[in-house]
């Protein structure tokens, strides 16, 4: 009986719940002008392997890429709808706000000093 309990509560295999995409996409959501090395560096995973998720990103429409100098900044289009059919009611947005809750819509206002609050 205490072998069962145990191996219930202690999986043989470790494992996490998001991707690798999952991790990228909400590390460009925090820090938008990141370098694909600190990226990398941050999930784990080699500078090639986040080539390939930021080309998957971006070819299926959650992230745009622009050039600012020498530098990509990466833009998250939050409204761009999940994929999967159980997640396909939530769109990009939501899911980064999820992870990432001080992630700002495109409609909400900024934080920081409001005309009101300047006289």
């Amino acid at each position: 009986m205490n072998e069962t309990l145990l191996s219930v509560v202690a999986p043989q295999h470790q494992f996490a719940l998001f991707t690798n995409h999952a991790h990228v996409l909400v590390l460009i959501a925090q820090q938008p002008d990141l370098r694909m090395r600190e990226i990398a560096v941050r999930v784990g995973i080699t500078e090639r392997a986040v080539q390939r998720i930021v080309d998957d990103l971006t070819a299926t429409g959650y992230v745009a890429v622009t050039k600012d100098g020498r530098r990509n900044r990466y833009e998250i289009l939050q409204d761009s709808p999940m994929r999967h059919p159980l997640a396909k009611h939530r769109n990009i947005g939501d899911l980064i706000r999820f992870v990432y809750p001080q992630f700002l819509t495109h409609t909400e206002p900024k934080q920081g000093l409001h005309l009101a609050d300047a006289r």
